[in-house]
């Protein structure tokens, strides 16, 4: 939150001809008369949309990467997916197209299996709209209310073996949505609006490093709950390039 008040005021002391960038439009919000933008608002807008945007799928991502190279067999049965896509191809070298993304289903698994572990969000917000009762509880109306995503994830009572990565337990299942069950993107009416974004970003992630690349880990890869993931001594890996034969 420092580095972002510093900045706020660095491009205030300096401001740029052009906007460039989701900060110049903050500023120039909070220049407007009359606007209902304060600074404490647009610094908590900006870190929050920071980590909505990148700190998510970025961990998300380190993750799939950590769980391929401590699983060779899920490993091969992903690559095996993507390397059938290029395939069926006509022209080897033409874009990943939707037709293809669409038919990746064991990626699909292997994406769901990886948000339900990574946790990134160890806690969701609520407002109770009217008074409920839980649990012989009475919880009354106005109250906030934390639902912790990873006491239902890592329940044996739902999922067998609960902290075994194993994206074929998804084989057969509805993965696109939320339930009672998954909540790694939120669920109701405040599902997470960048659900399907964050799929497609790491499916074509996915497909250029099993396609493109080999990869060998060579350090960190630890992984600390503060309570949100982290790689403390982060995940380093020597990447190598494929050649056509392989």
């Amino acid at each position: 939150m420092k580095m972002l008040k510093d900045l706020l005021n660095e491009r205030r002391s300096m401001p740029r001809k052009q906007q460039s960038d989701f900060f110049d439009f903050v500023l120039e919000e909070l220049q407007k008369e009359g606007t209902i933008l304060t600074e404490a608002i647009a610094l908590d807008l900006m870190f929050v949309l920071l980590f909505a945007s990148f700190e998510t799928t970025s961990l998300a991502l380190t993750l799939a990467v950590k769980f391929l190279s401590d699983n060779p067999s899920v490993l091969n049965k992903l690559t095996d997916e993507h390397e059938t896509i290029l395939r069926n191809r006509e022209n080897v070298d033409s874009g990943l197209t939707w037709k293809e993304y669409k038919s990746m289903t064991y990626t699909f698994q292997f994406i769901n299996e990886t948000v339900r572990l990574a946790n990134i969000v160890p806690g969701i917000f609520r407002k109770t709209l009217r008074e409920i009762q839980f649990k012989g509880y009475t919880i009354p109306a106005g109250w906030a209310v934390m639902v912790c995503p990873p006491a239902v994830h890592l329940n044996p009572e739902k999922y067998q073996d609960p902290l075994v990565f194993n994206p074929s337990r998804w084989e057969g299942t509805e993965i696109n949505g939320a339930s009672r069950n998954f909540m790694a993107f939120g669920g109701g009416m405040r599902f997470c609006v960048g659900t399907d974004f964050t799929k497609v970003q790491m499916a074509v992630f996915l497909h250029c490093l099993l396609t493109k690349y080999r990869w060998e880990p060579i350090k960190g890869g630890n992984i600390l709950r503060t309570p949100g993931l982290q790689f403390p001594d982060g995940f380093h890996v020597q990447l190598t390039e494929k050649t056509r034969m392989e």
